[in-house]
């Protein structure tokens, strides 16, 4: 049984991490063949090929440990041009842990949980500062605030937000019911992708690492890139996020220019489906390193190959 493997990997991956991946896959695994490759060009090959008219976009990777931003023009990236902003999922499921652990109950060895609570109510504000205020309101005008069921892994299986209705009026709980009530955490965590020196981190938020990525390009393409930015990774599914990048790349970009950010059905698994479909491409097999080529040329042919 023959089988061949594609293989993500991170822009600008160590050598030494590379080499070893390599020998891994050929040597302890015997795949018939093998292509690494980043998530960021996996994603672009889909966009291409539902957009076959096309010649550019900028792929906005948002994961759980960075944010990627990477251009690329006819299927090719654009080195010149990747980003990289040290925030991710678990830095803010880590905020919000502290938070929360700070206000209310102690959930530092909760990131599941805490996970989960992310998202499940956070979302990314139009309007920071006037939520903010709203937060600060009391009763039913604070049109923030929920309250969280947390989980007890024997009757209450997955923790779960309570209606509002319920939250304003009931005026009591069951009894063993533990209640996490959340207000401007439920923006102010997701905003760190926006604004990462709110926390300490001096980087650029992800609207500002995108204008520095396209202003990296020659400038007859850079419209290209404003009109074809492609959302993927699990934070692109915070509610608002796309409104919210869309308006902030809108301010920075020239007038002239029209700005488009595109949000996936499923971002999270975008680049799989573009694996798939690039595995069913006839450039395919032009693009893999066969085991019969590792062994005559060992990992040298792989450095020839992979445009990593």
């Amino acid at each position: 049984m023959y089988t061949d493997i594609v293989v993500t990997e991170p822009y600008f991956n160590f050598s030494s991490i590379q080499e070893s991946m390599t020998e891994i896959l050929f040597e302890e695994y015997q795949f018939q063949s093998a292509l690494r490759i980043n998530a960021g060009s996996l994603s672009a090959h889909h966009y291409f090929h539902a957009n076959p008219s096309e010649l550019c976009c900028l792929v906005v990777d948002s994961g759980f440990s960075f944010t990627h931003i990477a251009p690329y023009c006819r299927g090719k990236k654009l080195h010149e041009g990747i980003r990289r902003i040290n925030v991710g999922g678990k830095l803010l499921t880590n905020h919000l842990k502290e938070i929360i652990s700070y206000r209310q109950l102690h959930v530092m060895d909760e990131t599941h949980v805490i996970n989960q609570v992310k998202e499940d109510v956070c979302y990314v504000s139009q309007q920071f500062y006037k939520d903010m205020e709203i937060a600060q309101l009391k009763g039913e005008e604070n049109t923030v605030m929920r309250d969280y069921v947390l989980p007890d892994f024997s009757s209450i299986k997955k923790g779960f937000c309570k209606p509002r209705e319920e939250m304003l009026f009931s005026g009591k709980y069951k009894t063993g019911e533990q209640i996490l009530r959340l207000a401007n955490e439920r923006f102010a965590v997701p905003e760190m992708l926006f604004h990462p020196s709110d926390i300490g981190i001096q980087e650029m938020g992800i609207h500002e690492a995108a204008v520095d990525a396209v202003q990296a390009l020659p400038e007859d393409m850079q419209p290209h890139f404003y009109r074809n930015v492609v959302l993927t990774g699990g934070n692109a599914l915070f509610p608002g996020f796309r409104e919210r990048l869309e308006a902030e790349l809108r301010a920075l970009v020239p007038a002239h220019l029209p700005v488009s950010v595109l949000l996936p059905s499923n971002p999270v698994c975008y680049s799989w489906e573009g694996g798939k479909l690039l595995a069913h491409s006839p450039d395919y097999e032009e693009m893999v390193v066969t085991r019969d080529d590792y062994e005559e040329n060992g990992h040298c042919i792989c450095e020839d190959k992979f445009d990593i």
